[in-house]
C-alpha cells in the first residue's frame, strides 16, 4: 500500500472519520498524518515513511498477530498494550490483511465512545483526569 491508498481507505470506512496533521509544531512528527473517529484516533503514520503504519487494536489480539505476521511491531510512540504498528512495505502483497487490521481498529474507538454514552460519561471528561 501506498500513501494515498492508506489514506483513502481509512477515509472511507465512514462519513465521519477525519484526517489531520496534529504534529506539525514537532520537527520529527510534522508529517504524521492522523485518523479520527469522534475525535479519538484510530490510525496514524508518517507520510514520508511507512514502515510503520500505527493502529488501535485490541490487546488480546496483539501476541498472536505478532506471532502470525513478520510485519507486526511495537507501535511509534503508542502504548504497545493497545497499538501495533505495520510495516506497510514488508506487507505489500497481504493488502487485505492490512485493511482487515485498519477496519478492525476504527470500530474499537467506536465501541469505547459507544460505551462512555450509555453510561453518561463523556470521554472528554476522562481525559482530564
Amino acid at each position: 500500500m501506498n500513501v494515498e491508498d492508506l489514506r483513502s481507505y481509512c477515509l472511507s470506512l465512514d462519513t465521519d472519520v477525519v484526517e489531520k496533521f496534529p504534529f506539525t509544531a514537532f520537527k520529527y512528527a510534522k508529517d504524521v498524518l492522523v485518523f479520527y473517529i469522534s475525535g479519538h484516533m484510530f490510525c496514524y503514520f508518517d507520510i514520508n515513511d511507512l514502515s510503520n503504519v500505527t493502529v488501535k487494536c485490541d490487546p488480546d489480539s496483539i501476541p498472536e498477530l505478532e506471532e502470525h505476521y513478520d510485519w507486526i511491531s511495537k507501535p511509534y510512540n503508542g502504548n504497545a498494550k493497545y497499538w501495533i504498528g505495520m510495516d506497510a512495505y514488508r506487507a505489500d502483497n497481504e493488502q487485505f490483511a492490512q485493511k482487515e487490521l485498519i477496519l478492525l481498529s476504527w470500530p474499537i474507538q467506536c465501541l469505547v465512545l459507544f460505551r462512555f454514552s450509555i453510561f453518561g460519561v463523556s470521554s472528554n471528561s476522562l481525559r482530564s483526569s
